[in-house]
């Protein structure tokens, strides 16, 4: 029986309306471990999992009870989009219910000096995207490019990373990953 947990608690999380964040500390858990575990960069003891769901509150029994439906729609108007972002960055996703699919695709919002952070991403998978508007900063294993409207990147997420918008004006791009990661 193979199941899918990190796909499975991003569900729920988003289910309850719960941040990486706010879980991570209703959990007594780090952040980053709740991300791994989405990412199914890490896969948690029965106890770990016990203690992430108590945040919820989920019992396991539940947790691995319920099957939802595979998402239908295929088409979104922009304001269906998903805002899954905080702050001076957002991440406006296509689809709120991510659980069986294996792709995410975003439209994001750096405003001027919104940064993802000093210390870099690091997740499985892959993602790319392509600049729409203003300047974005990538840098990916120590490689720093700015990019501008029409410039691209693509790279594995196992190789640190972190995005700045640089420049007086937001800069937005549409990005995809897989395996889902927000």
């Amino acid at each position: 029986m193979n199941i899918d947990i990190g796909n499975r608690l991003r569900h729920v999380r988003l289910m309850h309306n719960l941040s990486q964040r706010e879980l991570a500390k209703r959990a007594g858990v780090t952040n980053s471990t709740i991300s791994l575990i989405e990412s199914n960069a890490s896969n948690p003891s029965v106890g770990a999992l016990k203690r992430i769901l108590d945040g919820i509150p989920i019992g396991l029994a539940e947790f691995f009870s319920f099957e939802p439906e595979k998402p239908r729609q295929a088409f979104y108007a922009a304001e269906e989009l998903v805002e899954i972002g905080k702050g001076p960055i957002s991440y406006r996703q296509i689809g709120d219910n991510l659980f069986g699919r294996s792709l995410q695709i975003l439209k994001e919002c750096y405003q001027p000096g919104a940064d993802t952070g000093k210390v870099p991403l690091v997740h499985e998978g892959e993602e790319g995207g392509i600049v729409l508007s203003g300047r974005l900063e990538v840098t990916v294993d120590g490689e720093r490019r700015i990019l501008g409207p029409g410039d691209a990147y693509y790279f594995e997420s196992r190789r640190p990373h972190r995005f700045r918008c640089v420049g007086p004006v937001p800069c937005e791009v549409i990005s995809a990953c897989t395996p889902p990661t927000f």
